[in-house]
């Protein structure tokens, strides 16, 4: 056999054996990280603010804010004020208060929105009114 005929047999397989290792390694690193959360859809964050506000009243009066503020994209950003979330919080990082996945946890941003509201306002019901009378709260 010649030398020539050996490394045309040889090197296909030093390259397949390469690309066998590449594709494990890829598969290892791929496998080893961390599942990222699919972002909520508006209905799943609907569904988790209706668990949260067991009144009907007070449910609407907070969906139709919610409706307006961000159309209930949990990350739906403000470009000219920064405002973010469900309930555009302004700072953003005031939610922060309400638990550390505020950025991606439309429950923890419910949270603190209901908290905002009861606080500013005595409830969603009354904060509706606000927002009806000046397009914002």
């Amino acid at each position: 056999m010649s030398v020539s005929f050996i490394r045309r047999i040889a090197s296909p397989k030093k390259a397949l054996t390469a690309a066998a290792v590449a594709a494990a390694t890829a598969g290892m690193a791929l496998s080893a990280a961390p599942a990222q959360a699919a972002p909520a859809s508006a209905s799943s964050a609907q569904a988790i603010a209706k668990k949260m506000i067991p009144d009907a009243a007070q449910f609407n009066a907070f969906s139709k804010i919610v409706s307006h503020e961000s159309g209930w994209n949990p990350t739906a950003t403000n470009s000219s004020s920064g405002a973010y979330g469900l309930v555009q919080a302004l700072p953003a990082s005031k939610m922060a208060s309400a638990g550390a996945d505020w950025k991606t946890n439309p429950a923890t941003q419910i949270k603190w929105g209901l908290d905002y509201m009861n606080s500013r306002y005595g409830s969603p019901v009354k904060a509706w009114s606000f927002w009806q009378a000046n397009g914002w709260y």
